[in-house]
């Protein structure tokens, strides 16, 4: 857990690096030779770094130990690094769209090759930390590395719009190829459209664990399943399961035999608790309540 811990830090630090120096080589090729694709996808890459520095902000805070004002710790802080990141891309998404568009109206501006070799670069940058950072995010089960490694993904392709976009307007200045100029911003537009589903994605995922939605039906039965092979356990009056964080929290009732002692009953309930957690390392805490049921009782 501390390897990965070191490895989540470093990753997210060569991340910030990274989108930092894209980010200023991006504009300032885009700008120099009138690329509007390179342009938006620097601008863009300028929102990669605020959700970099929101990805380590919230890596230092979701680690640290639950306390008085959060005794349930800070898990969260990843899916609210996660809402921003998703928002940053909804918003460069229809900043893409814009800037595609608005494009197609002015004066076709030449392609520089030099314009092409920075996204081809981005594009090899952003597919490395993209395979990387999601490998590390799902091994970590770190929500916001994750976040980072889908919008590293967008990146790649983004970077990959504007690297074919300049690479048809490029090979049409020298065939002299008709309506190929306007490559790049049609290129622009589709690939505006993925970034902003990712981030309509990751958006809502992120806001329903902020809501504290329960997990899914089919995981709920799996919990039962587990709860209801024991034999002391002669039904289940309410069952419910939530994502804080990166781990789940569990919350169940339970009817046993009332004439179980007290010693009993909390024997059946730590059984119950280990057997989740073991099999389910998501599981954090479950905290499970005891009714008195006796043989007379109707099941309803």
């Amino acid at each position: 857990m501390v390897k990965e811990k070191v490895s989540g830090w470093f990753i997210a630090w060569v991340s910030l690096i990274c989108n930092m120096a894209l980010t200023a080589v991006k504009v300032i090729v885009g700008y120099i030779f009138n690329s509007t694709a390179l342009l938006a996808d620097g601008i863009h890459n300028g929102g990669d770094v605020i959700a970099s520095l929101a990805t380590l902000s919230s890596m230092k805070v979701a680690h640290q130990p639950a306390d008085d004002d959060h005794p349930y710790g800070h898990g969260k802080a990843e899916d609210l690094a996660s809402a921003l990141i998703a928002l940053i891309l909804a918003i460069a998404g229809f900043y893409l769209i814009y800037e595609s568009i608005h494009a197609l109206f002015k004066p076709a501006a030449h392609a520089s090759l030099w314009a092409f070799f920075a996204a081809l670069i981005s594009l090899i940058v952003k597919a490395v930390l993209y395979v990387y950072t999601i490998r590390l995010g799902k091994k970590a089960k770190s929500k916001s590395l994750i976040a980072t490694a889908y919008d590293h993904l967008a990146d790649v392709w983004a970077s990959l719009a504007a690297a074919v976009g300049i690479g048809i307007a490029f090979l049409g200045d020298i065939f002299h190829i008709p309506y190929t100029i306007y490559g790049d911003p049609i290129a622009g537009i589709i690939v505006s459209l993925l970034i902003i589903k990712v981030g309509i994605e990751m958006g809502v995922k992120s806001i329903n664990v902020l809501m504290e939605s329960s997990v899914s039906s089919e995981q709920i039965e799996i919990y039962a399943k587990m709860i209801d092979a024991f034999p002391e356990v002669k039904r289940i009056d309410r069952l419910r399961a939530r994502e804080h964080g990166n781990y789940i929290l569990i919350d169940v009732r339970i009817s046993v035999p009332g004439t179980l002692t007290i010693q009993e009953g909390h024997n059946i309930t730590r059984q119950i608790r280990d057997t989740i957690m073991t099999k389910d390392t998501n599981v954090e805490e479950v905290l499970i309540h005891l009714n008195p049921w006796y043989e007379q009782e109707k099941t309803p």
